[in-house]
C-alpha cells in the first residue's frame, strides 16, 4: 500500500509542475508502477520464485516521427522491492563451499531492493488520433541488494522488453505495458544465471 501511496502522491506534485510549462518540446516525463514475477502464465521456473513490485521515472524524447511512426530514446531510473526464494534446495550443488548454509538461507523467503537505469529505443505506431500501440527494448547497470543463489549481489545488468499501448489527451498520456525483464552479470561474477521475470505497468506522463 505505502508505494502505492507514493505513486499517487508523485504523480500529484508532477501533474501540477508540469502544467505550469506552455511551450511543447520534444521531451515527456512520467512516473510508472508495475508488478512482475516469475512462474505465471508467461515464464515458469521450478527452482525458484521471483517477484517485484516498482516504481520508475520515464524520460522520453522524441528522435524521429515519419507518418504513423515515431522513435524515442528513453530513459528509466527504478527502484524494484524485491521477494525471492530458492525452491530447489539442490540448484546449490554440493561443490559449493557452505553450500549447506547457503541451501538453509536461500530457501527462505527474503526481501532485498534493485535499483536500475534503463536506457533504450521506443518504436511508436498510431492506430488512431490518439491511440498509439508500442514496442520498448533498453537496457543498463543495476545495483542488486542482495545475493542469490542465482546472482551476485552488487553491479548487474537490467535487460527488458515491453509492449504497450498509450492514450494521449492533450499534454497528458497515459501507459498500460506488458514487460519481460532478465538480470544478470555477464559472468563478471558468480553466480550468474540471473532472474527472470514478466508483470503490467501502468503510468502517466505530461508533454514538456
Amino acid at each position: 500500500m505505502k508505494i502505492r501511496f507514493v505513486f499517487i502522491l508523485l504523480l500529484v506534485n508532477l501533474n501540477i509542475a508540469l502544467f505550469s510549462q506552455e511551450k511543447n518540446s520534444r521531451y515527456s516525463l512520467g512516473i510508472n508502477y508495475g508488478q512482475a514475477s516469475l512462474n505465471n502464465f508467461i515464464l515458469s521456473d521450478p527452482d525458484y520464485n521471483y517477484k517485484n513490485e516498482y516504481l520508475k521515472v520515464q524520460i522520453n524524447y522524441l528522435l524521429s516521427k515519419k507518418n504513423k511512426w515515431s522513435y524515442e530514446l528513453t530513459i528509466e531510473p527504478s527502484i524494484y522491492f524485491v521477494q525471492h526464494q530458492l525452491l530447489n534446495e539442490f540448484f546449490v550443488t554440493s561443490d559449493i563451499p557452505n553450500y549447506l548454509a547457503l541451501r538453509e538461507l536461500y530457501t527462505q523467503k527474503r526481501c532485498f531492493n534493485e535499483y536500475a537505469l534503463n536506457i533504450g529505443i521506443l518504436v511508436r505506431y498510431s492506430l488512431f488520433k490518439n491511440l498509439n500501440t508500442y514496442m520498448q527494448a533498453s537496457v543498463g547497470p543495476m545495483i542488486s541488494g542482495d545475493d542469490t543463489e542465482r546472482l551476485k549481489k552488487g553491479f548487474a545488468f537490467s535487460d527488458i522488453l515491453g509492449l504497450g499501448f498509450s492514450w494521449k489527451q492533450r499534454k497528458v498520456i497515459f501507459d498500460l505495458r506488458f514487460t519481460l525483464r532478465h538480470n544478470s552479470n555477464l559472468d563478471l561474477a558468480f553466480p550468474n544465471s540471473g532472474h527472470n521475470s514478466a508483470g503490467i505497468e501502468t503510468g502517466i506522463s505530461f508533454k514538456l
